[in-house]
């Protein structure tokens, strides 16, 4: 599978993308929501003929987009509009707004940083993938 991991901390960024490595995995990550945004962009324009993602893995709160935002924008790009989503955040989310994730930008998941150890970060996502079909 093909994550897109959209994370603008490098060290989380590029921590992710070792584990996505070692779990079998192909990270495709980028520094930014503008660059993720910029990336879908070209996919609803149909001028990205490489893989596409198979699940996406994202921070909330990036320079640029917003992990929400992207998450609303793939889910409005056909080819990849059923895609499992997962965000993260250091912020502690109220109710209403862990509800608005999940209902209006169609989240899946959310997992609070400090991200869980290895295994259970596995555990997590692997079980968001399975319950969409992935």
């Amino acid at each position: 599978m093909n994550w897109l991991i959209a994370e603008d901390e490098a060290d989380i960024r590029m921590l992710v993308s070792t584990m996505v490595q070692v779990w079998g995995h192909t990270p495709m990550p980028f520094e930014s929501g503008q660059k993720a945004w910029d990336f879908l962009e070209k996919v609803q324009a149909g001028e990205h003929t490489a893989p596409l993602p198979d699940f996406a893995l994202m921070d909330i709160r990036m320079p640029g987009h917003w992990g929400n935002e992207i998450a609303l924008k793939i889910r409005q790009t056909p080819p990849i509009q059923n895609i499992p989503i997962v965000l993260m955040t250091a912020f502690v989310l109220s109710d209403d707004e862990r509800r608005t994730m999940m209902d209006e930008y169609q989240v899946d998941h959310i997992i609070n940083k400090p991200l869980p150890d290895f295994m259970e970060l596995k555990s997590i996502l692997e079980g968001v993938i399975a319950r969409k079909g992935a």
